[in-house]
């Protein structure tokens, strides 16, 4: 009896851990634990004059669900199957959460690693940096800096002259193409 039940509270620990519930999870993504995000439960945030205050139920209401699973639960997209991993049009990557102008078409480059990246945030201020030990691996996650949302994470594996490849996911951001063209 003793061994079914410390089986029956392993598969408890291992289902919130592997985030193994009655949602479903879109195809194009790869859950990350819900249980690892450490994300603020409300977000007030400025858009235009006025202030914005957003419960999760408010942001699945605001996002799709794959933006909802990356932005506020921490997941990722496959790799190369995001809209912008192969996209190089001249404009400006906003966050998909909050509008928040995060990279500009100068900095992305084609790194090959399947996600879209770029060698700087359009200013330093628009992302938040920390430590992430998820997974088994350790490594620095971006976040917006206004919503708080999920973009991906950094490597410094990346170009002069920062040295830097921000690996974002596509279903954190929204293009805004230069009015030029």
């Amino acid at each position: 009896m003793k061994q079914v039940v410390g089986i029956v509270i392993l598969l408890g620990v291992c289902c919130s851990v592997l985030g193994c519930d009655d949602e479903k999870i879109p195809s194009e993504t790869v859950a990350v634990s819900t249980a690892l995000s450490d994300g603020p439960k409300e977000v007030s945030m400025e858009a235009g004059n006025e202030d914005i205050a957003l419960t999760e139920a408010e942001w699945k209401k605001r996002l799709t669900d794959k933006q909802y699973d990356v932005l506020r639960k921490k997941g990722t997209e496959r790799a190369f199957t995001g809209d912008y991993d192969k996209h190089y049009e001249s404009g400006v990557y906003k966050c998909a959460g909050c509008g928040e102008m995060l990279f500009t078409s100068e900095s992305k480059y084609n790194s090959g690693c399947g996600w879209p990246a770029f060698s700087a945030p359009a200013d330093q201020k628009a992302v938040d940096e920390s430590r992430d030990s998820t997974l088994g691996m350790v490594r620095t996650e971006i976040t917006c800096s206004k919503c708080g949302g999920h973009l991906g994470h950094v490597f410094e594996d990346g170009p002069a002259p920062t040295g830097l490849r921000y690996c974002i996911n596509s279903a954190a951001l929204d293009f805004e193409k230069n009015d030029e063209e």
